[in-house]
């Protein structure tokens, strides 16, 4: 479905159920939002590689479960590029923020995690595929004070902060690289599928990561928390399968460039919940900080709807990607 087509569904009150609509955007900024702070509670008390690698080999199964009952059937090179995007989003992505989760407030992970969408430009650029407006441009700038701002802040004592800032940001760069390199292999066109088999394979090198770091021998069972617990289960059923399903049905009805407004959303969220429930501190200077990163995001946005791709391929390559612009 085009996005002339999505705009046309969208503006059309009889062909969506505004209950289904409502819900499944409550999800993307909600739900999506709500995941930092469930992170933080899940790897309070299980190794953070081994808490997502539990929570993507689950609902990776599940997933691809459901895929191959409706007749889907992934091919050799379904699982090849399978590894690829999963390395990148799973392993990369989410394996590094978890970590950086032990050592920052969930708050300011989703913040530097919202720097996504100037990693993509960025690389876009580089690639060839896009050119760089006077005011993306100006949103790069921007985002970099930004996230200057936030180094300052003192994440938590000693070195572990600014290699969790690092983390968080090397996180946001390797999910970017997945959006830029998942067009150009051969995922699975089934919708379901191709988000399954990323999540499967991610698992597996997520699994293979915490047996090499010794997470497996350093668990303690009988320590494991039941807010650990419940934590570990809302990014299972939550955030990996509703809000990704809700998120991949948003895409074929409603314009792309509304369903990414989560971008915006998702920090706010995560922030707000962190100083309600975990009682995370909000400082002035945390909150200029990502006001500006925000900002920069909006710029970027805006400056992209007026560059002009370098190639005419780009806005067929870029489609596919939209179904993995979310980390959590």
């Amino acid at each position: 479905m085009t996005a002339v087509d999505s705009r046309r569904v969208f503006q059309s009150p009889g062909r969506l159920d505004a209950v289904k609509l409502a819900l499944a955007f409550f999800a993307i900024y909600f739900i999506w939002g709500s995941t930092y702070l469930a992170i933080r509670f899940a790897i309070e008390t299980v190794p953070p590689l081994l808490t997502a690698a539990i929570r993507h080999t689950v609902a990776g199964s599940v997933l691809l479960g459901w895929a191959m009952l409706r007749g889907f059937r992934p091919t050799p090179a379904n699982w090849i590029a399978g590894l690829v995007v999963g390395s990148l989003f799973f392993l990369a992505g989410h394996g590094l923020l978890h970590w950086a989760q032990q050592y920052m407030a969930s708050g300011l992970a989703a913040v530097l995690i919202a720097t996504e969408p100037m990693f993509i430009l960025v690389l876009a650029w580089l690639t060839g595929q896009q050119s760089i407006s006077r005011l993306s441009a100006c949103g790069l700038v921007l985002g970099v004070v930004g996230v200057a701002l936030l180094a300052g802040t003192g994440l938590t004592v000693g070195d572990s902060s600014f290699l969790a800032l690092l983390a968080a940001l090397a996180s946001s760069l390797a999910w970017s690289v997945g959006v830029i390199v998942s067009p150009k292999v051969k995922l699975p066109s089934d919708a379901l599928g191709r988000t399954a088999i990323p999540l499967v394979c991610g698992a597996a090198l997520l699994l293979i990561a915490a047996g090499i770091a010794g997470e497996f021998q350093e668990i303690d069972r009988t320590a494991i928390s039941w807010k650990s617990l419940l934590g570990l289960a809302y990014l299972i059923v939550f955030g990996s399968i509703i809000a990704f399903t809700s998120y991949t049905w948003l895409l074929q009805r409603c314009p792309p460039a509304l369903v990414a407004t989560h971008t915006y959303a998702n920090p706010l969220v995560a922030m707000l919940l962190g100083w309600l429930v975990a009682s995370e501190p909000i400082t002035i200077r945390i909150v200029i900080a990502s006001a500006v990163i925000l900002a920069a995001i909006v710029l970027v946005r805006r400056g992209e709807r007026s560059a002009v791709p370098r190639s005419p391929a780009i806005v067929q390559r870029r489609q596919p990607a939209d179904l993995f612009a979310q980390k959590e």
